[in-house]
């Protein structure tokens, strides 16, 4: 029997190139997201990939929406933190609303989706759980104090959560991507985006279905010795 696989905002982006990499490989999919039920659909009826919709920030909805999914599905033996928001502004500029936002749904949603599967993947002795984080999360960026703390809280998330796990065969890495053809890249301004492809040494962006690669490796079956690790795909942009 297939193994259930989970991925957070996975209907688009990064997310969905996770969800169709993990279901080509064998895995059962399911997707979470939380903004347009019409993408959601669409989605859903060209990948076969069922989607729930419920705000990873919200604690209680994380535990409800797996047991939901863990009810029609089977177990989940795998969790990919995916889902992510920016609220980007100065230090000077940022609002309190846009710094808890940032960190409640990108380092909070990790924490709430971890919680509820954690259990489960114990308790059965095999697990994977891989948390997405970001370059900016290890180098830092202007206008993003929000979310470099997130992503950077994620990494350390990461690091401990694999150590309370390997002796119980569940493994919690990290992967951090450099910037990808996303739409949130697409929404950056166009003498910014030349800017920091300039500072890339592959000299390009990166795409989504690389860091879907990534991803799959560490969910495979003969990744168990592997934890606490982040696996850095950014084109040479940060080596860390």
């Amino acid at each position: 029997m297939a193994r259930l696989a989970l991925v957070t905002g996975g209907t688009r982006g990064i997310g969905e190139a996770i969800c169709l990499a993990l279901k080509d490989a064998g895995f059962a999919v399911v997707a979470n997201y939380v903004g347009s039920e019409e993408r959601a659909k669409a989605f859903t009826e060209q990948s076969g990939i069922p989607a729930y919709k419920w705000n990873v920030a919200d604690h209680q909805a994380c535990h409800d929406a797996v047991a939901r999914i863990e009810a029609a599905h089977g177990p989940i033996e795998v969790l990919v933190n995916n889902a992510g928001i920016t609220r980007d502004a100065t230090m000077l500029k940022m609002t309190f609303e846009m710094w808890r936002e940032v960190i409640e749904v990108n380092l909070g949603g990790c924490f709430n989706m971890a919680k509820a599967v954690y259990p489960g993947m114990r308790e059965r002795k095999w697990g994977r759980i891989v948390n997405i984080g970001s370059i900016n999360g290890q180098a830092g960026q202007i206008g993003q104090v929000n979310y470099a703390a997130a992503k950077a809280g994620i990494h350390g998330f990461t690091k401990a959560l694999a150590q309370e796990g390997a002796r119980f065969g569940v493994t919690v890495n990290a992967v951090a991507p450099g910037y990808i053809d996303t739409d949130m890249v697409a929404a950056v301004p166009p003498e910014v985006l030349e800017k920091i492809v300039a500072r890339i040494p592959a000299g390009r962006l990166g795409q989504a279905h690389e860091i879907a690669r990534g991803v799959v490796f560490l969910c495979g079956e003969d990744a168990g010795f592997i934890t606490g690790s982040t696996l850095s795909i950014n084109g040479g942009q940060h080596m860390y």
